[in-house]
């Protein structure tokens, strides 16, 4: 926590926008953050910034969820299983190096919800990074994949910086006052997508 504080710190640099890119990517593949952590200070301080701070989390989201999927589709015995056991729900996937209990998984959520599971990590707290690394692993169509979550991870992304950009007041008066509570209720936010896609 205190290398998060330090980072935040630096929120008001010029090159701050790429922090935020940096660990958007780190989000969409092991982070258990929320980019919006990162977004809502340097938004918060200069809402001029508000775009090119959306875009940096926009684009290292894709970036990030593009490495996942890469993991999944080549690496997935060296690092997706690891990945996968740390971050999936153990009822879900209690054995993630079995590929064709994980793919009969994904199969049946995506037979369910359809692209639409893609959205639906893509704007939750139910970890994007986990479905990147199966779709990778299954051979899901890369480019449809990136398409979904482009469009939905660009739209949350969008919507956090408009509002922090519209009540930039309030959300720098809010922010001063309770930004480790703030913190710590994201990363919750965050665990609670775990216990969430349980009940997919």
């Amino acid at each position: 926590m205190k290398l998060i504080n330090k980072i935040l710190d630096k929120s008001s640099e010029p090159w701050y926008a790429w922090v935020v890119f940096l660990m958007t990517v780190c989000e969409s593949i092991f982070l258990f953050i929320p980019p919006e952590v990162f977004m809502t200070p340097a938004i918060v301080a200069n809402k001029k910034r508000a775009f090119s701070i959306t875009a940096a989390a926009a684009i290292g989201s894709i970036v990030g969820g593009a490495i996942a999927y890469i993991i999944g589709y080549w690496l997935y015995d060296i690092i997706g299983t690891w990945l996968i056991s740390v971050f999936a729900d153990p009822q879900i996937f209690p054995n993630p190096s079995d590929h064709a209990a994980v793919q009969s998984v994904i199969d049946s959520l995506l037979n369910k919800w359809g692209i639409w599971m893609i959205a639906i990590t893509a704007v939750t707290p139910i970890p994007y990074k986990v479905l990147a690394i199966c779709l990778g692993l299954c051979h899901y169509p890369i480019l449809l994949f990136l398409g979904v979550s482009a469009i939905f991870r660009t739209g949350r992304f969008a919507i956090i910086g408009f509002l922090l950009w519209r009540f930039q007041r309030q959300a720098n008066d809010i922010v001063k006052k309770y930004s480790w509570q703030l913190t710590i209720g994201a990363i919750i936010f965050a665990l609670m997508g775990v216990m969430i896609i349980a009940l997919v």
